[in-house]
């Protein structure tokens, strides 16, 4: 793996452990200006939000969610693109989850653009 490679990785791992350990603080530093991001919800396209503090805004709101618990099933990355792959969970039964993955897109060691996508 080249160091553009792991320097994505390191950031893709970073970001989902924010959200893992409910730390919205931690994006602060992950989020880069001109940042897109396209919720997986409502479908069929989602939401989409643009510039920074719009994307911090709504990946802080995820990760303060307490009763959220994202699973990592894997983090994939090369050069600028990440990939994580996740199960979210909002209560003890087992219906009560959906599988998803985030592509991710780093300029100068931030995420510039998070496309969610869900199976349905």
């Amino acid at each position: 793996m080249n160091a553009n490679s792991e320097m994505t990785r390191k950031l893709m791992e970073r970001f989902n452990t924010a959200f893992q350990q409910h730390r919205p603080e931690d994006l602060d530093d992950l989020i880069g200006e001109g940042c897109v991001l396209e919720n997986t919800a409502p479908a069929p396209d989602g939401a989409r939000y643009e510039g920074r503090e719009a994307c911090l805004n709504f990946w802080k709101g995820i990760a303060s969610t307490a009763n959220l618990v994202f699973e990592e099933e894997d983090i994939w990355a090369s050069e600028d693109r990440g990939i994580i792959r996740w199960q979210l969970r909002w209560s003890e039964d087992a219906a009560d989850r959906v599988r998803g993955v985030n592509i991710m897109r780093v300029r100068d060691g931030k995420i510039v653009e998070g496309l969610g996508y869900v199976k349905g």
